[in-house]
């Protein structure tokens, strides 16, 4: 038996979306990120166990983490998406990379992982559940300092 794996046009919707998704935290803005998730999110970070709330997503997580690193990006050709039977609910697996800064403003590699549960209701792709974590050994802080572009 093999994994449920999403057909070529499914995974291209969610393909665009990991894009458009990273180019916001790119662009340190929440405001345009936060219609793609669920308002009772359940997320985990690396400043929290469990987040259960969009608001409480962002507070802890996108404020400790998007204006403090650059370069946020999935690694596409490493992106797996699974659907349900249905289509109502589906897991996208993908790995990231980011560029985190040292206390002294130097740069470092900073890659981890991602898993994305999305619930479709209604026609429309929402996510449920996100837990973004960084590769082992990765420093866990970042001391960049760019403005948040819109809340």
């Amino acid at each position: 038996m093999s994994l449920p794996a999403a057909g070529p046009e499914t995974k291209a919707w969610f393909i665009a979306w990991l894009e458009g998704f990273s180019a916001h935290v790119r662009a340190v803005d929440y405001a345009s990120a936060r219609p793609l998730f669920h308002p009772e999110i359940l997320a985990f970070g690396t400043h929290k166990d469990v987040l259960p709330s969009l608001e409480a997503w962002v507070n802890a997580q996108w404020d400790n983490v998007w204006p403090r690193t650059e370069d946020f990006r999935f690694t596409i050709p490493e992106t797996h998406v699974l659907v349900s039977d249905d289509r109502s609910m589906a897991v996208v697996v993908a790995p990231w990379t980011s560029t985190g800064f040292h206390p002294d403003g130097s740069a470092f590699d900073r890659p981890g992982r991602a898993t994305i549960v999305f619930h479709k209701s209604a026609g429309v792709w929402i996510g449920v559940h996100s837990h973004l974590s960084l590769n082992r050994g990765v420093p866990q802080t970042s001391h960049g300092t760019r403005p948040v572009k819109a809340r």
